[in-house]
C-alpha cells in the first residue's frame, strides 16, 4: 500500500495524556476510526455516551476507496447532521465513456437514473472519496465534544461481567496503558485485531482470483466529464477505469489484474495506467494513494462476544463491485449506537443488545451476497444496492397489531419514509436521538409510552403511511404500529407494554 498524508486531515495523537486514560473509564471503547467507528462515535456523543476512539494509524485513512454513498446512508448522515457537507463535497456519477484502442467508443450510464420522491428524497449513489467522508465525520465528532486518539495500537483485550479491559501501546513507542470500558466495538477493519483477540472466526470465499489495484491519481490532460472505462481488447482479459472524484483534481484508478505484489510504488501505478489505457505513464503527474488486494467475501460467524461487538469490515468483507461495504458498515454503527445508549443511559434491559446481531447479521449477509453476484455479473445494480428496502420485519423488536393490511403496505419493521404534511417534514421530526410516536389520520393517545425524550406528532392522512399509530426507532425503522380510531386506547396500552423493551419506566412525552 502506498500512502501519502493529506494535510490537516487528522491529529497524530502523540500528545495523548496516558495517565488520564489509565484512570478514566469510558462507556464504550471503539477500536478504529474509519467510517464505522466515526459514525458510531458521533451517534454516541450526541446521546451523552462517553466513547474512547483509538486508531493505530497516525491520521485518517487517506484514500478514496469507498466512494459511493448510497441513499440509505445519506439518510443516516441527514440524521447525524452531516448531510449538508456530504452533498456539498460530493457529486453524481458522471456518464460512463468506453474506450477502445485509444478512441472513444460510446457512452453508458453507470447507475440507474432515479428521481427523488417525497418519501425518498435522496438518490444515489453519491460520489464522495472515503477520505473526505471520514474528515466530515471527524469534524462532526469534534463538534459534539469527542475526538480520536491516533497512533495507538490495541494489543490485548479481556472482559468480565461488568467491563472490558484493553491494553494499548503508542505505535511510535512508549508505555503500555490499561483502559477500562463498559463495552468495546471492533471497527478496525478486515484484519481486525479485536476479532482475533475474542476468537471470532470468519467464513467466506475468494470471489475473484485476479488481484485488483485501486489508486488515487492526478492526470491533468484527461477530461473530468466522464467516468472512463477501458474494457479488454478482443480476446484479451482485464479492465481498468478512471473515475473523477468530485471537488478534487484526482481520479480513482481501478485495474484488474494488477500483479504488483508487496509495497505498491507510484511507478507501478503509472505503468499500469499506461498498460490498460491510452494514457502515457508520464501524464500521471501524481499518485496520492494506492492499494492492491484480492477480492474476497467473508462474514463473521457472530457479531457479539459478551461485551464486545463487531461492526463494519471487522464483521463482513465485500467485493467493491456492489458499492455496499462502507454503506453496510454505516448501518451497523447506526443500529448499535442507539442500543448501547439505551442500555447505558436509559436503563434498557441488556437483552436489547442481543438484537444487534439478530438484525445486522442477516442484513449484512444479504448485502454480501448481493455484492458477490454483482461482481460476477449475475445481478445488476439497482434498488437493492440503494438499501432503502432493507427492513427489520423479522426482528424481535418489531410488532405490528393492525390487521387486513393491503399487500405492499407500510408495516412495522419497514424504514420510516420521509414526507411533508401539515407544514412538517417527517425527517425533521425524526432527526435526533429519540423515539417518535406519529399519529397519521388519528389522534394521539392520552397515555403515552414511557420512553425518555419521546417526541410526538399528529398529521393528516398520508397515503405512504396509511393510517394509525407508528413508533419510530431512533435509527428510522418502525418498531411498532397499531390502529387508531375506536381501537386507539387499546393500541396505546399494547404500545406501553412493548416500550419496556427499550427503556426503564420513565415520564414519556415532550
Amino acid at each position: 500500500m502506498l500512502l501519502r498524508s493529506r494535510g490537516g486531515i487528522g491529529r497524530t495523537g502523540r500528545s495523548m495524556n496516558q495517565q488520564r486514560y489509565q484512570e478514566d473509564r469510558s462507556d464504550v471503547l471503539i477500536v478504529g476510526a474509519g467510517p464505522t467507528g466515526l459514525v458510531l462515535a458521533c451517534d454516541l456523543a450526541r446521546r451523552g455516551v462517553r466513547a474512547l476512539v483509538v486508531e493505530r494509524a497516525p491520521e485518517l485513512f487517506p484514500g478514496s476507496r469507498g466512494k459511493g454513498v448510497q441513499p440509505r446512508t445519506l439518510e443516516v448522515f441527514d440524521d447525524l447532521g452531516v448531510v449538508g457537507e456530504v452533498l456539498r463535497w460530493g457529486g453524481r456519477a458522471p456518464m460512463g465513456m468506453t474506450w477502445q484502442e485509444g478512441a472513444r467508443a460510446g457512452e453508458c450510464r453507470m447507475f440507474e437514473d432515479v428521481e427523488p420522491t417525497e418519501d425518498a428524497p435522496y438518490t444515489g449513489p453519491w460520489l464522495l472519496p472515503q477520505w473526505r467522508t471520514q474528515r466530515i465525520l471527524l469534524d462532526r465528532l469534534r463538534d459534539l465534544g469527542g475526538d480520536v486518539v491516533f497512533g495507538v495500537e490495541l494489543t490485548g483485550l479481556t472482559q468480565d461481567a461488568e467491563s472490558v479491559t484493553a491494553t494499548l501501546i503508542p505505535v511510535g513507542g512508549g508505555s503500555t496503558m490499561s483502559v477500562r470500558a463498559g463495552y468495546a466495538v471492533a471497527a478496525d477493519g478486515g484484519r481486525s485485531t479485536v476479532r482475533r483477540l475474542v476468537g471470532i472466526k470468519m467464513t467466506g470465499e475468494r470471489v475473484d482470483p485476479a488481484p485488483m489495484l485501486v489508486a488515487d491519481v492526478v492526470i491533468p490532460r484527461l477530461d473530468r466529464d466522464n467516468w472512463h472505462i477501458f474494457p479488454p481488447a478482443a480476446g484479451g482479459t482485464g479492465f481498468a477505469a478512471l473515475c473523477p472524484l468530485p471537488h478534487t483534481r484526482e481520479f480513482q484508478f481501478v485495474a484488474q489484474p494488477a500483479p504488483v505484489g508487496g509495497e505498491v510504488t507510484a511507478e507501478e501505478v503509472r505503468a499500469l495506467v499506461a498498460e490498460f489505457t491510452h494514457i502515457p505513464a508520464e501524464e500521471v503527474t501524481e499518485v496520492l494513494w494506492a492499494s492492491d488486494f484480492t477480492v474476497n467475501a467473508a462474514l463473521a460467524d457472530r457479531f457479539r462476544d459478551g461485551r464486545v461487538f463487531l461492526a463494519g469490515d471487522a464483521a463482513h468483507i465485500h467485493s467493491p463491485a456492489g458499492g455496499q461495504g462502507l454503506n453496510t458498515s454505516v448501518q451497523d454503527a447506526y443500529n448499535l449506537g442507539w442500543k448501547l445508549a439505551a442500555v447505558l443511559r436509559d436503563g434498557a434491559p441488556e437483552a436489547l443488545l442481543d438484537t444487534y446481531e439478530e438484525e445486522r447479521l442477516p442484513n449484512a449477509a444479504a448485502m454480501l451476497g448481493l455484492s458477490t453476484r454483482i461482481h460476477r455479473g449475475e445481478e445488476r445494480r439497482g434498488a437493492a444496492t440503494r438499501q432503502l428496502g432493507l427492513d427489520q420485519r423479522g426482528s424481535s423488536l418489531t410488532r405490528e397489531i393492525r390487521t387486513g393490511l393491503a399487500e405492499g403496505a407500510l408495516t412495522a419493521g419497514d424504514r420510516a419514509p420521509d414526507g411533508q404534511r401539515d407544514g412538517m417534514r417527517l425527517f425533521d421530526l425524526y432527526r435526533g436521538p429519540h423515539f417518535t410516536l406519529l399519529a397519521v389520520g388519528t389522534p394521539l393517545p392520552e397515555h403515552l409510552p414511557a420512553l425518555p425524550g419521546l417526541r410526538t406528532a399528529r398529521t393528516s392522512a398520508y397515503e405512504t403511511y396509511g393510517s394509525g399509530l407508528y413508533l419510530i426507532r431512533p435509527d428510522g425503522y418502525i418498531a411498532w404500529a397499531g390502529p387508531g380510531g375506536d381501537a386507539l386506547e387499546a393500541s396505546a396500552e399494547d404500545l406501553r407494554g412493548w416500550a419496556s423493551r427499550f427503556a426503564r419506566p420513565a415520564q414519556g412525552g415532550v
